[in-house]
């Protein structure tokens, strides 16, 4: 190292080449996972909440004189949150879909989908 700072002084070529993320946190590197999926041609997104759910989800709601920010109230959520289930852009939480069930008394998971939930004693 001092002799490349005696040589850039005396103003002399000096050639240095700088490596790639030498002394850098290095977790961001591109692996073959990533390279794998760049490949991938199917194209890959999560599934969302079907139009019959947020229908179920809108009826019950209104069954029950309630609005969306009134139901997202209810269940400890966000009024958007309410908003994108109903119109089936939300991406399904299974604890989301629970505190909905409890709230409008109808199901909304399984095939008895919009059927009233049986209030009996929960097993232990």
């Amino acid at each position: 190292m001092a002799a490349i700072l005696a040589a850039q002084r005396r103003g002399e070529d000096v050639e240095t080449s700088k490596k790639w993320a030498a002394g850098q946190n290095k977790q961001h590197s591109i692996t073959k996972n990533t390279a794998k999926l760049d490949r991938e041609t199917e194209e890959l997104h999560h599934d969302r909440v079907t139009l019959e759910v947020g229908k179920v989800i809108q009826r019950g709601r209104q069954s029950n004189g309630l609005t969306q920010k009134d139901l997202a109230t209810k269940i400890n959520e966000k009024p958007q949150v309410i908003a994108d289930y109903e119109s089936g852009r939300a991406i399904p939480n299974n604890q989301v879909l629970g505190k909905i069930e409890r709230a409008i008394g109808l199901k909304l998971r399984g095939k008895d989908i919009g059927k009233p939930i049986e209030k009996g004693p929960r097993a232990k």
